[in-house]
């Protein structure tokens, strides 16, 4: 909202358009915006009760020009909570190739159900003396750093690591963007049975090793995405805004 204004707006306005609050006077909107807005560093409230965004715009950055860390976690469950991460996999993506890794399994200090370990082969005794998230938090956030985060079905990988980050540091979150390869794909490589990560995978001949284990999906979805990064250089998509809205309209061979 406030980069479609220009980088500013008055906190009535973001109080109407974003919580959903009109007819507040000008110091009560202020006082939810600063609340909603407090563990954010990219936004500043004035004085005068207007917010400012104060940081680049990531969808601006060129593609070539941009790091991306492709991410992918294992979980206790479905859902935070009570789901806990049980392992982190990331690679790091700058100009067109895979540069750096993060692997590490993390002890959730929860029990894995069943059905989790047999899905993933993740077992309570593999994580029993692994870190916890709190040991591992400095070190990932030092990996992600201001990359764009990029997953496949990013919604779900973001929201398990922020769940992670605010039990580490209250009422704190990634503040990154990131890219879902499951939405891209759709767009870019149309036509496909389906989006599922084997099954992209499979459509461009890449292995994965131990399915359902983080370092693996990560290394498939940094690979799917060097070549989203191909064909978009090739219809001249050239930023990350531009990859974010591009769809491929081709009935041709993907």
């Amino acid at each position: 909202m406030l980069r479609v204004c220009g980088g500013r707006a008055p906190a009535v306005d973001i109080a109407d358009l974003v919580l959903k609050l009109s007819d507040l006077d000008a110091e009560m909107a202020a006082m939810l915006v600063a609340d909603l807005i407090r563990d954010d560093h990219r936004l500043h409230l004035h004085d005068d009760w207007v917010v400012e965004l104060d940081c680049e715009n990531v969808e601006a950055r060129q593609l070539i020009e941009t790091d991306f860390v492709v991410v992918d976690v294992e979980t206790t469950g479905a859902k935070t909570p009570p789901g806990r991460v049980t392992e982190i996999g990331a690679y790091r993506v700058s100009r067109g190739r895979i540069v750096a890794e993060f692997q590490t399994l993390v002890n959730p200090e929860t029990i894995i159900p069943p059905f989790i370990v047999q899905l993933t082969g993740i077992t309570n005794e593999m994580v029993r003396d692994a870190p916890i998230f709190a040991d591992v938090a400095h070190d990932w956030l030092d990996f992600a750093d201001e990359a764009v985060l990029v997953a496949h079905n990013s919604p779900f990988d973001v929201r398990f690591l922020n769940h992670e980050i605010a039990r580490v540091f209250p009422g704190c979150r990634m503040v990154n963007t990131h890219l879902c390869t499951v939405k891209l794909s759709r767009r870019i490589f149309p036509g496909l049975l389906n989006y599922r990560l084997h099954t992209v995978a499979e459509h461009f001949d890449i292995s994965i090793l131990n399915r359902h284990r983080a370092a693996d999906d990560a290394l498939a979805t940094a690979e799917i995405f060097l070549r989203m990064l191909t064909r978009l250089d090739q219809h001249g998509v050239r930023d990350v805004a531009g990859a974010r809205l591009f769809s491929f309209n081709s009935n041709g061979d993907c």
